[in-house]
């Protein structure tokens, strides 16, 4: 599925490297952002996408963007016209009525504006078990933003076909880039409260044929005690206890993620 249109305004340096920096710097300040960036000083998307080795040239697929595809805004544009983006989002025809809210969602955000978003690409990734990525093979990265923790509910089979999958997407040398919530590894009921230890990721992914190449603490926050009864969605952007101990929880901001590049 594409959308079309053209977005003018990037102006690129000389060089490929000081051109690819400018690029994402460009976009990253771009008024399309407006009302997203205040969350930059936590989520940090430069460093992030320079860890994970994003070039604009590349062919990416962005798992489970969510409605608002935050990262997706950034992505678009910064590719737009040099490689190609793929949105891997809940299949279209689902009868859960959250998901088809998800959906519609996206889908009114590419489509409001053709000018960031008419090049991108859409497939379907719906656990568990409803896929189609398009052709194996031929992705340089996967990257997927803060939900690892929502597909743990359907099983370890499950997760294990995910990992996989993601393994089978990407060429030869391909990369997955993996951000999540980060629950201590002395901790009990990984998963619980949207928080995943560490060592999962890196054994779900090692155990599809992944190596892990680096790590970051790029998006750690050690003011972060993981031990919340609302679980993660008690920090914002969420803060889910409205204005109980708001203030408390923005001085804490949010989660602390690992931050995960694998090569295939």
């Amino acid at each position: 599925m594409k959308f079309t249109a053209l977005l003018a305004g990037l102006v690129l340096g000389t060089s490929m490297v000081s051109a690819e920096h400018h690029g994402l710097d460009a976009v990253l300040k771009a008024e399309h952002r407006s009302e997203t960036m205040a969350r930059d000083v936590y989520r940090h998307p430069k460093e992030t996408l320079e860890f994970f080795q994003v070039k604009p040239d590349m062919k990416v697929i962005e798992i489970s963007p969510g409605g608002k595809g935050w990262y997706t805004e950034i992505l678009a544009p910064y590719m737009k016209g040099k490689g190609k983006l793929v949105l891997g989002h809940y299949d279209k025809n689902t009868e859960s009525s959250y998901f088809q809210r998800n959906y519609k969602s996206l889908m009114d955000k590419l489509s409001g504006s053709p000018e960031l978003y008419d090049q991108v690409e859409i497939a379907t990734f719906h656990p568990p078990g409803v896929y189609d990525l398009g052709e194996m093979g031929t992705y340089d990265r996967v990257v997927t933003f803060r939900n690892v923790h929502n597909w743990m509910r359907h099983g370890d089979d499950e997760m294990a076909a995910i990992f996989k999958l993601f393994y089978d997407s990407l060429k030869p040398g391909g990369k997955l880039g993996v951000i999540d919530h980060r629950l201590p590894e002395d901790r009990e009921k990984n998963g619980q409260g949207g928080y995943v230890k560490q060592s999962y990721v890196v054994a779900l992914a090692e155990a599809a044929g992944f190596k892990l190449e680096a790590s970051s603490e790029i998006n750690a926050n050690a003011k972060d005690t993981a031990d919340y009864e609302k679980g993660v969605w008690t920090l914002p952007p969420v803060l889910r206890l409205g204005n109980e101990d708001r203030e408390k929880y923005l001085a804490i901001g949010e989660s602390d993620r690992m931050t995960l590049l694998f090569v295939k």
